[in-house]
């Protein structure tokens, strides 16, 4: 069973949003599970940082990191995982759809034998717009053309594996909408469950439909690139039972 989480939550421009999902984290975890809650401020323009400063001097569980600029949200999220100090690590969104009472389901769902895993949520009810739904499930039957992804809701940004699997894996910008695939790619198993999905109460999306189309295009022929030339070695049984140094 999971003990400790590093919790990394990359954000940009979310004032009105990132206290409230604080207090639900807590809410949600507290007496049942060791976390830390990593922000990583990509570069906000708003008050954001300011309300980060406020709520950092209440919770020692909070780790405020940022950036100069907004660099996006895949390096938001390497920020994070690299400064984390637990060897799991869950991501959310900043803007509040995420529900953090899902958080428990996917520890409950991880399996610690397995050398090489994420689970990840699937948002069966989403509270999208119908233009986002359409565009969401033509990348969806695009990436199973494609890539062989079958994956039913890689954008979920609810996501559990080990800090050391994401650090092994090539990465890029724009990493985080391909991390199942990548996980696949490299022998992982991929397991989606059920979440929660709620509507955003302050602010806007950050990416229009098209904008999201145009990046994921060039995507798409960069990992498949990568597929073939990524290779990640296995280890003979004598390797695999040396012990290596992780964090708690």
């Amino acid at each position: 069973m999971i003990r400790n989480i590093s919790i990394v939550i990359p954000i940009y421009n979310e004032q009105d949003n990132i206290k409230q999902l604080i207090e639900e984290i807590r809410v949600a975890l507290e007496k049942k599970i060791n976390y830390e809650i990593i922000i990583v401020d990509d570069g906000s323009d708003d008050n954001t940082f300011e309300v980060l400063n406020k709520i950092k001097k209440d919770k020692k569980n909070v780790i405020i990191i940022r950036h100069k600029k907004n660099y996006g949200q895949s390096i938001g999220l390497q920020t994070g995982i690299i400064a984390a100090n637990n060897k799991h690590i869950v991501t959310l969104d900043g803007d509040g759809q995420n529900d953090p009472k899902d958080i428990l389901n996917l520890i409950r769902a991880f399996d610690i034998k397995v050398a090489f895993m994420m689970v990840i949520g699937n948002r069966v009810n989403r509270i999208d717009s119908l233009a986002k739904k359409v565009a969401s499930r033509l990348a969806f039957q695009i990436r199973k053309l494609l890539l062989k992804d079958i994956t039913p809701d890689t954008g979920c940004a609810i996501k559990l594996f080990r800090k050391k699997d994401f650090l092994q894996l090539p990465f890029f910008n724009h990493i985080h909408r391909f991390l199942p695939f990548l996980f696949n790619t490299f022998g992982g198993k991929i397991l989606s469950i059920p979440v929660n999905h709620r509507s955003r109460s302050n602010g806007i999306s950050k990416y229009s439909n098209f904008q999201r189309f145009l990046v994921g295009i060039t995507d798409l022929y960069g990992v498949i690139w990568l597929r073939k030339r990524c290779v990640l070695p296995e280890l003979t049984k004598t390797n695999k039972n040396l012990k290596s140094k992780e964090t708690k």
